[in-house]
């Protein structure tokens, strides 16, 4: 069966915490698209200065990961946190 896992990570250009967020989850995607053929992450990026009202909700917290429209992560993305919620899903 295969599990498809949607990224959104809620950022802003010229963040260096973002930045590093986003080296954080291609790289666990990466890593458990090379190993677990049942898991279709896509990711995409949001910036708070394009839309009112994510940055209503989240400017104070960014970089923001959600899975699959939930928080799951803000300021900064634990890798290990994050493999271990992407192979339960």
């Amino acid at each position: 069966m295969t599990r498809d896992i949607r990224l959104t990570l809620i950022g802003k250009p010229g963040c260096h915490l973002c930045d590093d967020a986003r080296v954080v989850v291609q790289s666990v995607m990466a890593e458990i698209e090379a190993t677990d053929a049942a898991s279709r992450m896509s990711l995409e990026e949001r910036s708070i200065l394009d839309d009112a009202d994510l940055a209503a909700q989240y400017a104070e917290e960014i970089p923001v990961l959600l899975i699959d429209g939930e928080v799951h992560d803000y300021w900064r993305v634990d890798p290990v946190r994050l493999k271990t919620a992407l192979l339960a899903r």
